[in-house]
């Protein structure tokens, strides 16, 4: 038998050292791919926190006019992400219109449920940039009534009116809004909003001059928020 030459053995060597490489090249891929998986998952806790806000905006516009309203919410964090939140208020409007001398007055409460997403890339930045929505609902009573008229032919004064009158409105908005950390637990916010309303129901006229949490039906249907928040 004739021995095997040197030279036979070492391109054995190369050739099944090559085939090795070939097939380890996609299983090491493979691997590197999935601790590159690994790597990437998002590790952070969904819970992170809530947080309390204060709108400013509606204070101002009661303090400057005939009607406001005072505005609370808290936020619940998760992920940085989403941003579940409900917002409690009380709408007031005690307003005369000179033109027409009718006066309006309620006072009531309100709220609205709904969710914001942080936009940012970046979603642990202390700016964030939101998109959201939020259903809101009010169930309130107002008062209307303007002075008595003079009757052109009889003469009689007759009034116009009415007290106690029930409404209940539902309404949708479509919210846009950033806020930013200033110190510590503090941050400051603002939001636009554009409002549409799905359902009202009023017991004895056809519509009301307010809507508690919506604002004036006869007014343009957007809106806006400036808050102070705080982080729990």
């Amino acid at each position: 038998m004739t021995p095997r030459r040197p030279t036979s053995i070492f391109i054995s060597i190369v050739a099944i050292s090559l085939g090795l490489l070939f097939v380890s090249q996609p299983v090491e891929a493979q691997h590197r791919k999935k601790v590159l998986e690994e790597e990437t998952v998002d590790s952070t806790k969904w819970f992170q926190g809530l947080s309390v806000s204060f709108d400013l905006v509606g204070v101002i516009q009661k303090a400057v006019s005939s009607y406001g309203q005072y505005e609370a919410a808290l936020r619940v964090n998760m992920k940085d992400r989403y941003f579940p939140i409900l917002e409690l208020g009380v709408g007031v409007a005690n307003h005369d219109e000179e033109a027409t001398q009718v006066h309006y007055e309620t006072r009531a409460p309100y709220f609205r449920v709904g969710i914001d997403f942080n936009l940012m890339k970046n979603k642990h930045d202390i700016y964030r940039l939101y998109g959201g929505a939020r259903y809101g609902f009010s169930s309130f009573k107002f008062d209307v009534s303007h002075p008595p008229v003079t009757d052109p032919y009889w003469g009689d004064e007759v009034s116009y009116g009415a007290n106690d009158v029930k409404c209940t409105y539902h309404w949708l908005e479509a919210v846009f809004g950033v806020d930013a950390k200033i110190w510590g637990p503090v941050r400051l916010g603002w939001s636009v909003r554009y409002r549409r309303r799905l359902k009202c129901s009023v017991a004895e006229m056809d519509n009301c001059w307010y809507v508690p949490g919506y604002g004036r039906e006869d007014k343009s249907n957007l809106g806006g928020t400036f808050n102070v928040i705080i982080e729990i």
